[in-house]
């Protein structure tokens, strides 16, 4: 069984920084691509993110240069660090994690972006 477990989310000032953190465990091997998902109310589920096993990176239009993906593989451990946040970025953001046993999604965590 896979379990990713995700924290760093919260409620935050416009301007101001998150750092979101999903850990992988369990029966899971060779991990391709992490990147992280968000899902505003009304509106569909959306890339926010994504990294390969070489670290090449691969972000929304929305968040260039706001907001950095990076990951640990010796901790099947992927972040998002979240800076100058706008209120637009409120949403659910889940985590994804694609490897050779399968395709896996976190609960998700919000993150809430006060004006």
């Amino acid at each position: 069984q896979v379990q990713l477990v995700e924290s760093g989310g919260g409620l935050v000032q416009a301007g101001g920084s998150l750092r979101l953190s999903c850990a992988a465990s369990g029966s899971i091997f060779s991990i391709n691509l992490m990147g992280w998902y968000r899902r505003a109310p009304g509106n569909q589920r959306e890339l926010v993110a994504a990294i390969t096993s070489g670290r090449n990176t691969n972000y929304a239009d929305s968040v260039k240069g706001r907001f950095t993906i990076s990951r640990d593989n010796a901790k099947n451990t992927v972040y998002l660090q979240m800076n100058s946040l706008k209120p637009e970025d409120t949403a659910v953001y889940y985590c994804n994690v694609v490897s050779y046993s399968g395709t896996y999604w976190g609960q998700g965590t919000q993150v809430t972006v006060s004006s």
